[in-house]
């Protein structure tokens, strides 16, 4: 038998750090060694027992948890899952702690009893595990696409936040974009080097709860010359335009006369994710457009493969597929990549220029 994966807690909350560690003990393949109750003692007791992995709250006294997550992967790349709470200054410091380097984030339930309910409790575990398993190496933020990104941030400041646009054009081409763990950082090396003028709109699946996508989408806006919002019901679908579907409601497109135009449901979960890549991408076989691209990046199962096989039987949909040397978890890219799915298989840094190079031969 192999020997249990280590575990530190670190947690505001003493209620909190019991209820973790017992879902983490119970669950048998980890064992906590050690809890915290803010980042100072939390940095020297990851010193001292050397974990596989670390939980950590975000909102702490003495040094809060982005604080400590800075100055931890300075010398240490243990994988980290953070402790969010479902507030707008919540979803905020976890897209910042993902930018860098947090592995994935588990959103606490408002009512705290509930923190360990069966959902939660496989949540954090699915996340715990996926994070020893698919443990890689992280840049540091500041060297993610460093002259790419500042150029960007520098030139997003100097003009005013973007308009709907006056006059609708044609959108003539459609990219559709699936992710779950490590696409907020993967998104990041790739929308922000489309062009202000984008000849052609994008709608994004992340795997999020609601009012993360909000930050999410904000944090994607700055960086980036096309505009970036959260998806609204209804809204026609503009070129230049990254769509984000809000967590917990699924995304499809479909016609409204020559308009592309988004449509939101609160129906039942189907399957484990809302929003759904599945379902995104199945809906866009019925859509009168002159070209789909359709791409996956890095995350955890296969949500995606089945939306991109309808897909693919009843349109000529170009199909990209990160690769596996470039995701922090290579599940649904190895999905697509093993039904046989994909026309092209890129780095995370190839991927921008591979979609605008496909525009270009349309």
């Amino acid at each position: 038998m192999s020997p249990k994966k280590k575990v530190v807690v670190i947690d505001n909350s003493a209620f909190m750090r019991r209820v973790i560690s017992d879902i983490i003990n119970d669950e048998g393949r980890c064992e906590v060694v050690g809890t915290a109750s803010n980042g100072r003692d939390g940095l020297k007791l990851i010193e001292e027992v050397q974990p596989d992995v670390v939980t950590l709250d975000i909102q702490m006294p003495i040094m809060d948890g982005l604080t400590m997550l800075k100055r931890m992967k300075k010398s240490h790349d243990i994988p980290v899952i953070m402790l969010s709470t479902l507030t707008k200054e919540g979803a905020t410091e976890t897209i910042q702690s993902l930018e860098l380097g947090a592995f994935d984030f588990v959103a606490k339930p408002e009512d705290i009893f509930r923190v360990n309910s069966q959902e939660t409790r496989k949540e954090l575990m699915d996340k715990i595990l996926a994070a020893i398993h698919y443990k890689v190496t992280y840049p540091s933020v500041e060297k993610i696409n460093t002259e790419g990104v500042q150029q960007k941030t520098e030139y997003r400041q100097e003009i005013k936040p973007l308009n709907m646009p006056t006059s609708w054009h044609k959108v003539r081409n459609l990219i559709a974009i699936g992710t779950s763990t490590g696409g907020p950082r993967a998104l990041q090396s790739v929308l922000p080097y489309f062009p202000e003028a984008f000849d052609g709109a994008i709608v994004i699946v992340q795997h999020m709860p609601p009012g993360f996508t909000t930050s999410l989408a904000e944090r994607l806006n700055h960086l980036s010359h096309i505009r970036v919002k959260e998806a609204e019901h209804g809204e026609v679908v503009c070129n230049g335009i990254a769509y984000v579907a809000p967590g917990d409601l699924y995304l499809r497109i479909k016609n409204k006369g020559e308009r592309l135009t988004i449509q939101l449901s609160d129906e039942p979960k189907k399957g484990a994710h809302k929003p759904s890549v599945n379902i995104m991408m199945e809906s866009l076989q019925n859509v009168d457009i002159d070209q789909i691209i359709a791409v996956v990046m890095t995350g955890m199962g296969a949500d995606g493969r089945d939306g991109i096989a309808v897909l693919k039987s009843k349109k000529e949909a170009y199909i990209i597929a990160q690769d596996e040397s470039s995701c922090v978890v290579y599940g649904m890219p190895r999905a697509i990549v093993e039904a046989k799915l994909a026309d092209k298989i890129a780095p995370l840094d190839e991927i921008a220029c591979v979609i605008t190079r496909k525009m270009e031969v349309l």
